[in-house]
């Protein structure tokens, strides 16, 4: 896999943000730790995604592209695949939640993707794409369970440990495990010391249950200010790769989660959104206690203003 991860840098050179590296005395001091910030949310769309979709869906074949893609996601992914179309000409339909982030369908729209909306409470998103990707004969761009996918968002970590040479931990957010899973398997392939964790929110913990007891979990609509791990349980191809690749996974609260956007917001002057923000939340609450040189992937920056509002007023 790790040479899958070498070969979607190279698709997406040219076509990708190489995104910057951040630093911060203050935070360093906080945490008693050298810490560096790979800033996803500087990438296409604001977020990792884009890596993972444009890996994919240049692959397709041209038959596959002529017939259009679909896939299914509460925003990030959405925004990736919907542009990844617009720039090589694909047709793509999203199936995204009634309570999707405003800013993410806006976005999702703009990029000229077809959006087919449906109550979470009611309905199963893999359910719904699959009858239409039969009906149309649509190509499905998963959110996270596809080896292509999972290649191209282990190109952030491959490029934060090119360029810092050595990291002792990598802290990574974790929803459906794409990102987490590349993270590592890149983080092993380019440094085999490096220890791997995946953070995720106590009230979506269904990675963390299943990477501590070996069998997959699920927690449906998990009622977290971090959207984009609303997920429900690690993938097929996800859950192998992090019991393999992965050293550790922890959990962060809500309030954790609210006061790192704050921090990064204020002292580091960056826009992160609550699913981005875990390793710095992980860090800053002691739920992970780290030293030495520490990687943390900033995973995406589209929050709407609701919800950063109820942020900066907790």
């Amino acid at each position: 896999m790790f040479n899958k991860v070498l070969e979607a840098r190279k698709r997406l050179r040219g076509n990708s943000n190489v995104t910057p590296v951040v630093t911060s005395h203050t935070l360093d001091g906080m945490v008693n730790a050298n810490v560096f910030l790979k800033c996803e949310n500087f990438q296409r769309v604001g977020a990792f995604k884009f890596r993972g979709a444009f890996n994919a869906m240049s692959q397709l074949s041209k038959e596959e592209k002529f017939r259009g893609v679909i896939t299914y996601s509460s925003g990030n992914h959405a925004q990736a695949v919907a542009l990844v179309g617009k720039l090589l000409g694909i047709k793509t339909t999203i199936v995204m939640p009634s309570n999707a982030p405003e800013i993410k369908r806006k976005a999702t729209a703009g990029y000229g993707a077809e959006i087919i909306e449906y109550d979470p409470s009611v309905h199963q998103r893999e359910e719904i794409a699959k009858v239409i990707c039969e009906e149309k004969d649509f190509t499905l761009i998963p959110p996270f369970d596809q080896e292509n996918i999972i290649a191209g968002q282990g190109t952030a970590a491959l490029e934060l440990l090119e360029e810092t040479n050595h990291l002792d931990y990598l802290l990574v957010p974790c929803g459906g495990g794409g990102l987490l899973s590349g993270s590592a398997i890149a983080a092993k392939g380019r440094d085999s010391k490096c220890k791997v964790i995946g953070i995720e929110p106590e009230v979506a913990d269904d990675a963390v249950k299943s990477f501590k007891t070996k069998v997959l979990h699920t927690v449906k609509n998990p009622p977290t200010i971090a959207d984009g791990t609303r997920t429900s349980s690690l993938g097929k191809i996800t859950f192998p790769l992090v019991l393999k690749y992965v050293d550790d996974m922890q959990t962060v609260t809500e309030q954790s989660i609210i006061d790192a956007v704050k921090f990064l917001f204020f002292r580091m002057k960056l826009v992160v959104e609550p699913s981005g923000a875990l390793g710095i939340a992980a860090l800053l609450s002691d739920a992970v206690k780290a030293s030495g040189r520490i990687g943390v992937i900033i995973s995406g920056g589209n929050v709407d203003s609701e919800t950063m509002k109820f942020i900066l007023n907790n």
